[in-house]
């Protein structure tokens, strides 16, 4: 009697092993899959200096970089300065040197405390480099980690340097990064109408394509003043196409702090042309959306303070009932579907009590066209908006494709 139940119990303890091992085979198998949505094998032009610091021998060179201009610990200008390449200037876009202003404020020239090289803002008293800028360089670097969104004001900035380099007869080249945001295209084109430095060309919302795609489509499509006589040179990633996902070492701007807001920015920084707040002020920026108004509609609550890179958020120390998308990049991925989402608006343009003011004047600019405000407020189901911009896709896509530099998804 006392055998058997042994025997019993080792069936049972066998049995429990069993479903323990699967436990954890399934547990490290979505650890494993989360971790393969990033490709590592990607090299971007930065981290390549063998193959630009031989463009620049007896050159006086000024670089266009912020934070994410690095590799490993070290900062572009470093890597340069050590191969004894002549740094003249810095230029920064928006958010500064260090990544770490606000949305939209403003930037003021100073001095590289490390370098003592004079650092000139491109997001102060000009955003387009002056002849003055210029008068003492040759060639101009430009290596800005973008994300791939019409309205993430870097490829403004890149546009801006590209026309002045053309106007005063300087070399640019272009250290390439991967898109984070490239494995798709969607959104509306923006009508020229509501061209502004958040969007300055007839491209979609997400518009699939590297910082060096981008600038090669500028010049070919002539869309600048005397863009034929830019003398222009992409550096290429190693390891990089559009099918593959890229994970980003260094946050872009200082509310976009991770993959997953990354990854919703392009559907929530439409909220900016809203009453809504995105989160700006907690630890979740471009992960969430809400605002007081939502008390009774949405139980998920966040609260807006003070801090880095945001220290006059909406809401701020208030109370926000509404939606948090994701809080990781594979969650956000299968809220995204890898395409432009609108559902988030909808909801909270119905949800919202005072629909007149909903809307701000910005929300124009942002989304390049007075066709989706109109739709959401018609009552537009997602699907019928996403079709009504196809045409003007397609004929974007035609235009893309003579540019890429990399296999396309």
């Amino acid at each position: 009697m006392k055998q058997g139940y042994l025997y019993e119990n080792y069936d049972i303890i066998m049995y429990k092993l069993h479903v323990a091992i699967c436990l954890l085979f399934l547990m490290f198998s979505g650890i494993v899959q989360a971790q393969d949505i990033f490709d590592t094998g990607i090299k971007p032009a930065d981290a390549q200096p063998d193959r630009y610091t031989s463009l620049l021998k007896g050159s006086r060179v000024a670089l266009v970089i912020n934070q994410t201009s690095s590799v490993g610990d070290s900062s572009l200008v470093d890597i340069l300065v050590r191969r004894n390449v002549k740094v003249v200037k810095i230029f920064v876009p928006e958010h500064g040197f260090r990544g770490q202003e606000d949305a939209g404020a403003h930037i003021n020239n100073t001095i590289d405390s490390m370098t003592g090289l004079p650092v000139v803002s491109l997001y102060g008293k000009h955003k387009k480099p002056t002849n003055s800028d210029l008068a003492d360089i040759d060639v101009v670097v430009y290596d800005l980690q973008d994300v791939g969104v019409r309205f993430y004001t870097y490829i403004s900035t890149l546009q801006y340097c590209m026309e002045a380099c053309a106007q005063n007869g300087k070399k640019i080249i272009v250290l390439d990064k991967p898109d984070p945001n490239g494995f798709y295209v969607d959104g509306p084109v923006m009508e020229t109408a509501y061209q502004s430095f958040v969007g300055m060309q007839p491209i979609p919302i997400v518009y699939g394509m590297t910082p060096g795609e981008y600038a090669s489509m500028l010049k070919g499509e002539n869309w600048f003043p005397e863009a034929g006589k830019l003398d222009l040179k992409v550096v290429k990633c190693i390891g990089y196409d559009h099918k593959k996902k890229y994970k980003l070492p260094v946050a872009p701007s200082p509310n976009l702090r991770n993959m997953a807001a990354v990854y919703a920015y392009p559907s929530l920084c439409l909220f900016e042309g809203t009453k809504i707040s995105i989160g700006r002020g907690t630890d979740r920026p471009f992960q969430q959306y809400g605002c007081p108004e939502f008390s009774g509609a949405y139980r998920y609550t966040f609260t807006p303070v003070p801090g880095p890179g945001s220290k006059n958020p909406p809401y701020e120390h208030q109370e926000c009932h509404g939606k948090l998308i994701g809080t990781s990049a594979d969650s956000v991925l299968k809220e995204t579907g890898s395409r432009l989402r609108l559902v988030w608006i909808q909801d909270a343009y119905a949800a919202y009590p005072a629909k007149d003011s909903f809307f701000t004047t910005f929300f124009l600019q942002l989304s390049g066209t007075n066709l989706l405000e109109e739709a959401i407020r018609k009552g537009r189901s997602e699907e019928e908006i996403s079709a009504s911009w196809q045409p003007d896709m397609k004929k974007f896509m035609a235009i893309r494709k003579r540019y890429l530099l990399y296999a396309d998804f």
